[in-house]
């Protein structure tokens, strides 16, 4: 699924809108999302905002092993954009160096290729 987070612009065609941080998070907890594309400001703050969709995808990498999607921001908000960038490249540089340490192991047959640890629990 193609998530597309935007309080005020229509999803791209083949993409899902939702409107708020939790709505996002809610799909990409059930592990379906292959994109994300992420407005910063949504209207209510006290709602959330596109950078906790960013933070919420970085814990979940970092402590849960999470696979992120493919992050791109469509914020006209240029200090939110760089907020969700430096978050976005925290991610992809700690997915990098874990999924070519899993690679390692792998190849090495030690046995803890995180891919088969999932589908081994499938």
């Amino acid at each position: 699924m193609k998530l597309y987070l935007d309080d005020m612009r229509p999803a791209p065609e083949g993409w899902v809108r939702v409107y708020w941080p939790d709505e996002a998070i809610a799909l990409l907890e059930q592990g379906a999302v292959t994109d994300i594309s992420l407005d910063h400001d949504l209207g209510d703050d006290s709602r959330g905002t596109g950078y906790d969709v960013v933070r919420w995808i970085e814990e979940a990498v970092f402590a849960q092993g999470f696979a992120p999607p493919r992050i791109v921001i469509h914020s006209a908000n240029p200090v939110g954009r760089e907020r969700m960038q430096r978050g976005i490249d925290a991610i992809t540089a700690f997915s990098a160096r874990h999924t070519l340490l899993g690679s390692e192991a792998c190849a090495e047959g030690a046995g803890s290729c995180p891919r088969q640890a999932r589908e081994a629990s499938s």
